[in-house]
Order: structure tokens, then C-alpha cells, then sequence
């Protein structure tokens, strides 16, 4: 994900939605990134490359997926996603995959208002548990169906779903879709390959744990 916690710069502010789209638009704001975190504004440090690579690689995955499926976009480079009005949060997921429009004309010129169906954060070094924990609860409280955390330092992918229940999936596990992204399968180690890297040739076990 882009990290979460606030850079050193960090605004203390608290504001609404309207006020924080005013804000982030400002032209001293152009090269800097926020979220809206309940209500307080958050300034977010710049991603790794190792980050931007995972990043891309699920988004050519899932854009894969979208056009064989013919349903569904995916959308990328932290944009914007409004999860409540009060108080305001407006986070930006690294990767998200949505199905409320089916032309490019269908899609709202601001910030999403319906949930994605997916949202993957990409975890940092500096991300912590407990604050990715509370970023995943407040996805499934604002209607996101499902959360990948990626975590590309230990190879592995959470998915998270609105039954409060994570599956923790290893490096030569599989990952399906099912049932939110129907027939969409790939293995784990696909995330974190480059090209000529082959994945492991069989797949891994998975845990279960409650993440409430």
C-alpha cells in the first residue's frame, strides 16, 4: 500500500469531504499524496520501486481478467475512493477493480463513490499492523467486498473478505477470485516475477485467521 502512516510533513487537519477534495487539488499540493482518514488529513511518503513493480503486475493481471471476463476496470495510481461522508475518509487503494460502469463516459470525473469490488494495498516497510488492520475494517465497512494485503517482503497475500476472516496465501499458492471476481485465478509468486522468472511449480498451504 502507500504507506499510511503520516511522512514528517504531515498536515494536522481535519476536514470534510468536500473540503479535502478542495485541498488536495490546490497547486501547492500537485506533487504531494493524502488520504482522508476519518476525518484527519494524512500525507503519505513516495512508494518503493519493488512497490510500483508488485503494483503493476496485478494490474496487468486483473486487466487480463477484465477483458477475457468483459466486466468490470481496473483502476490504479491511488485514486481516490470516498468509504463514508461522516467523518470523511477518502483513501486511495494501490490497485482496485470495479464494476459500476461499462463505458469509459459512465465514470464520475471526481472520486468514486461506489466501493470497488476489490481493493489491494501493497505494504511498505514502514506500514504497521495495527494500522493496516484498521484500513482493511474500514474497506469492508464502506461496502468493498474484498481486500488483498500484499506483502512482497515475505511473499505472501491476506484476503481479507466482509465475514471478518483473512486466508493467508504463500508464494506457490493459488489465488482464485471466487465468488466476487468469478473465474479469475493466478498463483501468488506471479505478483513478485519478472520476465524469464518462472513461478514455483506447485502450490502451497493456506492459513485461516479472523482479522475483527
Amino acid at each position: 500500500m502507500s504507506p499510511t502512516q503520516p511522512a514528517a510533513t504531515a498536515t494536522k487537519l481535519r476536514m470534510t469531504v468536500d473540503e479535502f477534495w478542495e485541498f488536495v487539488n490546490r497547486p501547492e499540493n500537485a506533487e504531494r499524496s493524502f488520504e482522508l482518514r476519518h476525518g484527519e488529513v494524512i500525507e503519505l511518503s513516495r512508494p518503493t520501486r519493488l512497490h510500483g513493480i508488485v503494483c503493476y503486475r496485478i494490474v496487468f493481471l486483473l486487466g487480463q481478467y477484465a477483458e477475457k471476463a468483459g466486466i468490470g476496470y481496473v483502476v490504479s495510481n491511488d485514486a481516490g475512493i470516498v468509504l463514508e461522508e461522516e467523518p470523511g475518509t477518502v483513501v486511495g487503494p494501490d490497485v482496485a477493480y470495479f464494476t459500476d460502469a461499462t463505458t469509459f463516459e459512465d465514470i464520475p470525473p471526481k472520486w468514486a463513490e461506489t466501493p470497488p469490488v476489490l481493493a489491494v494495498e501493497v505494504l511498505s516497510p514502514n506500514d504497521k499492523p495495527t494500522a493496516v488492520n484498521e484500513k482493511v475494517q474500514d474497506y469492508i465497512q464502506g461496502g468493498v467486498k474484498v481486500v488483498w494485503v500484499v506483502d512482497y517482503e515475505e511473499r505472501k497475500v491476506s484476503v481479507c473478505r466482509h465475514d471478518r476472516t483473512a486466508i493467508v496465501l504463500k508464494e506457490d499458492a493459488e489465488l482464485s477470485g471466487d465468488p466476487d471476481l468469478p473465474g479469475f485465478t493466478c498463483r501468488i509468486a506471479e505478483f513478485f516475477r519478472l520476465p524469464g522468472q518462472k513461478p514455483p511449480p506447485t502450490p502451497g498451504r493456506v492459513t485461516c485467521r479472523s482479522f475483527a
